[in-house]
């Protein structure tokens, strides 16, 4: 059990909160980062793949396309499909093999990547779809090659469809990087584990969920903020 009447109890309380917050805090950005790059891509990629899509035949052969939107439509599939804790623990021996170590801060950024790149993909995928064929129709009459229709149309018209979500794909990693806890990663999951449950510390578990919720108001308000401001609709 915790006293919390106990001498320098609420300096070491702040202070153990403050670096799980920091370690929360780098796991979510540097996730975020791999995931927006990767996913944005397979996205992307996707849509311009499938039938009637500006690369529907990459290297003019439709072949490839079919076998290219295949493939990333069934890893978007399979990667949506895994709970993030049963993948987590699978990626332990990828983890290990790529960084070292699986039980580190910076290991859970793997997992969790993994986890959030079908998951934004598949966003990805829903906001390039609801840009006006009229609009492609236009860039192609203008005689746009099919890199600039994808960077010059298609992708600013679906800029804040995109942006909200990447925001609620960072919702979801904050979620989920409380679970990379249980495996010794760090973060306010573990402070969760560690004091508030093993040593049934409700003070703990009030701190980690105040801050969870802080974080998750602060990225959906920058998010959304963001999305009507680049929205021309």
């Amino acid at each position: 059990m915790v006293d919390p009447s106990a001498p320098g109890f609420w300096p070491k309380l702040f202070e153990l909160l403050l670096e799980a917050t920091w370690q929360t805090l780098f796991v979510v950005i540097g996730t975020m980062i791999f995931t927006g790059m990767f996913g944005l891509l397979m996205g992307i990629a996707l849509v311009a793949t499938e039938k009637g899509g500006v690369l529907e035949a990459p290297f003019g052969s439709r072949a490839l396309g079919k076998v290219i939107n295949g493939f990333l439509a069934i890893s978007i599939n399979i990667g949506r499909s895994i709970p993030f804790i049963i993948l987590m623990v699978a990626l332990i021996p990828f983890t290990r093999f790529l960084l070292g170590s699986a039980f580190e801060v910076h290991s859970a950024i793997v997992p969790l990547t993994i986890a959030a790149i079908p998951f934004y993909a598949r966003i990805v995928e829903i906001s390039l779809k609801e840009v006006p064929p009229g609009l492609i129709e236009a860039g192609e009459s203008l005689g746009a090659t099919r890199w600039q229709l994808i960077s010059r149309f298609m992708l600013p018209e679906a800029i804040p469809g995109l942006l909200r979500g990447y925001t609620t794909t960072a919702v979801s990693v904050i979620g989920y990087s409380a679970i990379v806890g249980v495996i010794g990663a760090g973060g306010l999951g573990d402070v969760a584990l560690r004091y508030g449950h093993q040593r049934y510390s409700v003070i703990h578990i009030i701190g980690t969920v105040v801050i969870l919720v802080a974080i998750v108001q602060v990225f959906q308000a920058v998010g959304g903020w963001l999305a009507n401001r680049l929205d021309h609709r």
